[in-house]
């Protein structure tokens, strides 16, 4: 579950102005077929961003193939200030990055006596229709989460 979630999440910046940098605001719904997903089987995850530079807001909704659904919200600034976003009993903290159009999000969380690193690289399609995240080099290195702009419809999942 944690790590599902800690693919969706994470944030800070240093590379780009807030002109250049991308939108994320939509509300994304993951193609299960286009993404290599850790964890538990989803079934279908819907994320709803609000992107008002330097600040997200990232509300998901993740249903699971054995009909469990939870929903989280998470908070982060693209500045390089440190975030805390509660996991359940554990506490994210975030710093997050622009390099050039790309967001970079490193995170970390205690598990236990782990302790889990997170480099989420957020990036968006030239169309302005696919938010990729990929985690190319952390500890969910190898997995992509390729996310389309959801129907119209799927906004009545976040009321």
């Amino acid at each position: 579950m944690l790590i599902i979630l800690f693919a969706i999440v994470a944030f800070a910046s240093s590379g780009a102005t807030s002109s250049e940098a991308p939108s994320f605001t939509g509300i994304w719904q993951v193609n299960l077929e286009k993404s290599t997903l850790r964890g538990r089987p989803v079934k279908r995850l819907l994320v709803k961003i609000e992107h008002k530079e330097p600040k997200i807001v990232q509300e998901i909704i993740v249903s699971y193939a054995n009909g469990d659904e939870e929903s989280m919200t998470f908070r982060f600034e693209t500045t390089g200030k440190e975030s805390k976003n509660a996991m359940g009993s554990a506490t994210a903290l975030t710093k997050a990055h622009w390099e050039g159009s790309e967001l970079v999000i490193e995170s970390t969380l205690k598990a236990g006596e782990r302790e889990l690193h997170f480099r989420d690289h957020w990036s968006l399609s030239s169309d302005a229709q696919t938010l990729t995240m990929a985690h190319r080099d952390d500890d969910l290195a190898g997995q992509i989460s390729v996310l389309e702009k959801a129907p119209p419809s799927a906004a009545e999942k976040f009321e």
